[in-house]
């Protein structure tokens, strides 16, 4: 047969432009795509040699090689695969979109056989991308188990239209050659080449290799360099890959030091991961996964601009660093591998479909990784603090985004409280099981410190009930809660909230009793202050918390508290303008005491000064700043001056 010139379908110019134009960011993936389509065509060779020997031609030294000459501007990629007839070219390459790969992963499905290799290829428009870089692709093949003389050539500008004919062919396999474009001759560079087949193509499983020229000068039998001999060039095939995908290999065959450095190699961490994940789904999503928890959490974990932790694979081909699906925000700091064998792509490879495996894939990462970390909390409680000081904060996100996995998660946080020492934690199933009898509900305070905490008026009953109270000290606490309102039937209740009442029955009518006659006995006085701070608190009322301090400032039930303002305001958010209650305790000294002033005279102006005292005091109790430090310090120097006279 002599060379024909034959046109593409009517779609060619059109989607040629595409894919040179539009289709792949990155020039780079043309060789990542031949690459991939080499290494189809060794898997097609492998699995049907099994029914078919002749098909081997006693070449089974599977190789996908690179020859880079930049005398002549071409860069080939040739491989050992099963090649295709003359038939097959038209119908796989004259066809856009037509994929070989496609059509024989549905002649085996079609077969049901068992046993069938994994293949990269989807929909057959990535041998296109060898248009973006090239003014001219040649392509030269021969079928396995056909005769030496019905090989075929293949040869397109892009330009709409290709040519075909008959040739002699040796050797089984498939030869690209693509006539690079002038300002694309990088790609005969052996760093450049070397660098792409690291990061796309290091773990296929088939040798990639080139030849490497390298200038030595000879050396003597023991070894040292000859003296004025000159040098010489020594040519050697090289392998490009690593081919070491060890996820792709059963647990028991990877050793820890295996593990540790593929860890290092992948987080560009020098430490050693806390916990390795390796396991694979089968079902109804297909993959295998290798994920690391770090022990130490990663500099830029908060910062918008932080690298993913996950690289995606399709059958050991680097698709993706930036698969955000893959894993929720909140397990952000999780790194390590995901390779799918069925995951639906669109043509490009490079922008993952919006697509239910997606989904069921993230679903059994988060799932794994959460078991994980509740085995590691049961059995080894110690090591699991120590994680959870490094990732608790990113952690407990999860509560306010991830409601489907909300009893796990919560049955992972930890808190301190007023019954743990300082660094030490406790889960919310063992504050449930050291709770007395009567208590009802779980307490929580939340602020930026556990020693401002510690010193908040607001736990003054809860002490002398013998209560536990957490301390709530992330920012992103303030959250959780919104989210994680009860734990096995406990609701939580913030103590710097509404009112709180600790007491029994008889308790209670008692202290309404003795409330009833400070009222009577200070109605006045609370008339005052509360005139006084009118501008500043929504109500003045005895309180049921305080037993040692005058007064503090509780927010509304559904209020917004000292420490969710505070925070805001470090976000740069506005604020809704709202004013908390002041609480007094009825039994504190300062409270007869301005009783007592008031009587005598109810103009005096001290009293207004105490109210602001007052107040004053109960921000500096909760963390707040006060307005006018310098006229507080004077008034208690005042109040120190009258005391020594």
């Amino acid at each position: 047969m002599s060379k024909t010139t034959k046109q593409f379908q009517t779609e060619v110019q059109q989607l040629l432009d595409l894919v040179i134009h539009s289709l792949y960011s990155n020039k780079d993936i043309f060789l990542r795509e031949l690459i991939s389509n080499a290494s189809d065509a060794i898997d097609k060779v492998s699995f049907e040699s099994h029914s078919n020997e002749a098909l081997l031609e006693n070449d089974s030294d599977w190789k996908i090689k690179l020859i880079p000459n930049k005398e002549a501007g071409t860069l080939t990629i040739r491989d050992n695969g099963i090649g295709m007839t003359m038939a097959e070219v038209e119908e796989n390459i004259g066809t856009i979109a037509r994929s070989g790969t496609k059509a024989f992963m549905q002649n085996l499905k079609d077969k049901a056989a068992s046993d069938s290799p994994e293949l990269i290829g989807q929909f057959g428009v990535g041998f296109y991308a060898s248009f973006m870089v090239s003014d001219k692709v040649t392509l030269e093949t021969r079928k396995g188990g056909t005769a030496a003389d019905s090989g075929c050539r293949w040869e397109s500008t892009g330009d709409g239209s290709y040519t075909i004919e008959e040739c002699s062919l040796e050797k089984r396999g498939t030869e690209i050659t693509l006539q690079l474009k002038e300002e694309f001759k990088q790609y005969l560079d052996e760093w450049k080449i070397r660098s792409i087949v690291k990061k796309y193509s290091d773990y296929i499983q088939y040798p990639v290799v080139m030849d490497v020229t390298r200038t030595e000068t000879p050396k003597g039998v023991n070894g040292e360099e000859i003296e004025g001999a000159g040098t010489i060039e020594k040519t050697e095939e090289q392998t490009l890959n690593s081919m070491k995908a060890i996820w792709a290999r059963p647990k028991s065959e990877v050793t820890e030091e295996e593990y540790t450095e593929f860890y290092k190699h992948v987080s560009h961490d020098y430490d050693a991961p806390f916990r390795t994940i390796h396991f694979s789904a089968e079902g109804t999503s297909e993959f295998k996964a290798l994920l690391y928890l770090p022990a130490k959490k990663p500099f830029d974990m908060f910062m918008n601009d932080r690298k993913k932790g996950l690289q995606l694979y399709v059958r050991r081909v680097f698709i993706s660093d930036k698969c955000e699906e893959l894993i929720p925000d909140y397990l952000r700091f999780v790194k390590g591998v995901v390779d799918s064998a069925d995951l639906p792509l669109n043509v490009s490879r490079e922008i993952l479909q919006e697509d239910v495996q997606i989904k069921r894939i993230q679903k059994s990462l988060v799932g794994k990784v959460l078991s994980t970390l509740a085995e590691v909390k049961d059995k080894s409680f110690d090591e699991y603090v120590t994680f959870w000081k490094e990732f608790g904060q990113v952690i407990k996100e999860g509560m306010h985004f991830d409601y489907a996995n909300k009893e796990k998660l919560q049955e992972l946080m930890l808190f301190e409280s007023t019954s743990t020492e300082a660094g030490s934690f406790a889960s919310l199933k063992n504050y449930v099981e050291r709770m007395p009898e009567d208590q009802k509900e779980i307490y929580y305070i939340t602020g930026s410190s556990r020693e401002t905490l510690e010193q908040s008026p607001h736990l003054e009953m809860f002490r002398a009930k013998g209560y536990e109270v957490l301390f709530l000290t992330d920012p992103v606490d303030e959250w959780v809660v919104q989210s994680l309102t009860e734990y096995n039937e406990k609701p939580l209740k913030a103590v710097d909230r509404g009112d709180i009442s600790l007491d029994s029955e008889e308790e209670k009518k008692e202290k309404e009793k003795k409330r009833e006659e400070a009222q009577k006995e200070f109605s006045d006085l609370i008339s005052m202050i509360s005139d006084r701070l009118k501008d500043k608190v929504k109500e003045v009322r005895f309180s049921n918390r305080l037993t040692d301090s005058a007064c503090c400032l509780v927010a509304d039930e559904y209020g917004m508290n000292a420490n969710m303002e505070r925070i805001m305001k470090a976000m740069n958010q506005a604020v809704p303008d709202s004013k908390r209650i002041l609480e007094l305790n009825p039994d504190h000294a300062i409270l007869k005491a301005m009783a007592s002033i008031h009587q005598k005279d109810a103009s005096a102006a001290a009293l207004a000064d105490y109210a602001d005292l007052l107040y004053d005091q109960a921000l500096l109790t909760e963390g707040s700043t006060i307005k006018d430090p310098l006229r507080f310090t004077k008034l208690v120097s005042d109040l120190m001056v009258k005391a020594v006279q």
